[in-house]
């Protein structure tokens, strides 16, 4: 049914449509079937029925394509993406039967990843399709690779500034963001963008991950620098076209992927489901079956992780019936392939709050490697990959959830004066290491600003020209990270110096390469071999120790009686002598009572607030 505005008795539109019409989630589009298009979230009728035939150990036929007419990605998946010992068994089970071994935690992880191997992308997707939501749920919570959950942040401003973008990879690491990721509005900054976000992320914490987003090429060149450490733009698309039109093939995201890892650079592909209908190339195949290609190709091209669930499409996904109920099913296709799961809930789906938080709250409650790749830590209009599922407007909400249901998601309560304090030491650094190494003179009028800044808008001393410049000297001298290790221990920032170098000697090592790899302040590999998933019903699996505990529950809003006390010693709270006048009535006796009285004086005082400039009037 399509509302079409019916008017009320008098001709107007309703009232309660009127108010209706206002609210976010109208903003939002949402498009009927269509799947000619590609608009449909699962069981096109374009959709291949799953099959596999191998012949002297050749496949011969996938999902009903004889291997005279396959595709690139058919050519590519069947030849490196299906391991036969396993395809005869997978591909024999029963969809039904197979569902119920992904969400019954009686059955190992190892087995499902193993059944997994051995199917084509038409069975797989089958499979996943008759999962529920709540069931979705409990199969995410069994076959995630790491077991402990971590989070991504987006890290950019519009105008490219060196100083707030350190300071601002300084603050999102204080949060607990464990990988970082910026990118540009102008392209030839990209090279000082990496520099300031790296050195702000070394000050905020040891071990945080940074990466670049840009053209391909240029994000290799800013890693095997040293100037980044992971990359995972390297897109893949379920449809031989869209491929094309790309410039593309599998055999070079093969190659990309080889070239990353060879450098030590942790790298995982980007797809995610609608992203062919949004470029015409769907070819009449529903958004998941083709997201299922693009997954078995992640696996065959030997990435070892995929960000999925939409990322730039999310919206397209997010427009059909069930479509965001097969974003969660794609990321979990990915854990069922064995690899690192990077969910989604970062390009905006909704500006509905309600729609945004159902997004993304299934996949918190569940864990998942990364809750988000791409928590937008700064403002919105900040953001320059659009703005994210999750902002810095949205952070006090995120670790409130966390705390009401007792989960991680990866981030923790930063105080105040510990965030000031590595803001300006971020700035300082970044400020110190252009000067030295004659990138730029950002001044003190700028760096105050950007110190203090909630945004860009914040910062109008910034010199718009300085990380051209400076951009261009990095790349020009061919400038490493070596040489930026070197200038900030000569002025005078010796940790972050030393935390730089040890993540380029965790590069020489390798061990980050492994699946779902990430570092912890403490420079410990947490992963698939290090860490491994190993939920197994209640009892079992990841569990906050209880130092995480406390950190997940102290939010900056919560109060004891002792600080409500203080708080009012002081003369913080209003109504200073109507309490005097209640403490002379009623004198609590026991810790109940004391308790119950402070807290009813709060809320008294709030009330007092809000009613008494309508009393006046």
């Amino acid at each position: 049914m399509t509302d079409h505005g019916a008017d009320g008795a008098d001709g107007a539109r309703l009232g309660r449509f009127r108010l209706m019409d206002e609210q976010l989630v109208n903003l939002d589009g949402f498009a009927v079937e269509d799947p000619a298009l590609g608009l449909v979230a699962f069981s096109s009728p374009a959709d291949p029925a799953p099959s596999l035939v191998i012949r002297d150990g050749r496949v011969v036929e996938l999902d009903g394509r004889p291997e005279a007419e396959f595709d690139v990605v058919d050519a590519f998946i069947a030849a490196h993406g299906i391991d036969l010992d396993a395809a005869a068994h997978a591909m024999a089970l029963d969809d039904v039967a197979f569902a119920r071994l992904l969400v019954a935690p009686a059955v190992p992880r190892a087995e499902i990843v193993r059944l997994a191997s051995g199917t084509t992308p038409a069975k797989l997707a089958a499979v996943l399709t008759l999962l529920r939501p709540h069931e979705l749920g409990m199969a995410m919570a069994k076959l995630r690779a790491r077991r402990t959950p971590s989070n991504q942040a987006h890290v950019t401003n519009r105008s490219d500034d060196p100083l707030l973008l350190a300071a601002d990879a300084a603050t999102a690491a204080a949060f607990g963001f464990r990988e970082i990721e910026t990118t540009v509005p102008v392209l030839a900054d990209a090279a000082s963008n990496a520099v300031a976000v790296s050195v702000g992320a070394a000050v905020g914490s040891p071990g945080v991950l940074v990466q670049c987003s840009v053209e391909e090429a240029a994000e290799l060149s800013l890693g095997m620098a040293g100037l980044v450490s992971y990359a995972e733009t390297v897109s893949l698309y379920g449809t031989e076209q869209v491929f094309v039109d790309g410039d593309d093939t599998p055999w070079s995201k093969a190659f990309l992927t080889s070239a990353y890892a060879s450098r030590g650079i942790k790298m995982r592909v980007t797809s995610g489901g609608g992203a062919e209908a949004l470029m015409g190339g769907a070819e009449g195949r529903s958004m998941f079956y083709l997201e299922a290609r693009c997954v078995s190709l992640a696996r065959a091209i030997g990435a070892q992780g995929v960000q999925n669930g939409g990322i730039d499409s999310a919206a397209v996904a997010g427009s059909v019936p069930r479509g965001v109920r097969s974003l969660m099913a794609e990321n979990v296709m990915v854990m069922a392939r064995n690899l690192e799961a990077c969910t989604g809930n970062d390009a905006l789906m909704s500006e509905s709050h309600v729609r945004r938080t159902s997004r993304t709250v299934p996949i918190l409650l569940a864990g998942s490697d990364f809750i988000c790749s791409g928590f937008g830590s700064i403002q919105r209009y900040d953001n320059m990959f659009g703005p994210s599922q999750w902002n810095a407007e949205d952070v006090d909400d995120f670790l409130v959830m966390q705390r009401d249901w007792g989960v991680d998601g990866g981030l923790r309560t930063a105080a105040h004066d510990d965030v000031a304090a590595l803001r300006r030491r971020a700035v300082a650094a970044v400020r110190a290491v252009y000067a030295d190494l004659g990138l730029a003179d950002l001044d003190e009028t700028w760096a105050e600003q950007a110190v203090d800044a909630a945004g860009s808008r914040d910062v109008p001393a910034a010199d718009l020209m300085a990380p051209l410049t400076a951009a261009r000297a990095i790349v020009g001298s061919g400038l490493t990270m070596l040489d930026v290790v070197a200038s900030l221990d000569r002025c005078g920032f010796e940790t972050e110096a030393q935390r730089l170098l040890d993540l380029l000697l965790v590069r020489v090592h390798g061990d980050h390469l492994q699946t779902a790899a990430i570092l912890d302040a403490d420079l410990r590999v947490l992963s698939l071999v290090t860490d491994p998933n190993d939920y197994a019903g209640p009892g079992t699996g990841y569990e906050p120790d209880a130092a995480r505990r406390a950190e997940l529950d102290a939010v900056r809003q919560q109060r004891s009686v002792a600080d409500l006390r203080a708080e009012q010693g002081c003369g913080r709270v209003d109504g200073w002598r109507f309490r005097q006048r209640c403490r002379r009535k009623f004198r609590p006796k026991s810790e109940t009572q004391q308790a119950s009285f402070a807290l009813g004086m709060q809320f008294r005082d709030k009330t007092h607030r809000l009613l008494l400039p309508n009393i006046r009037r």
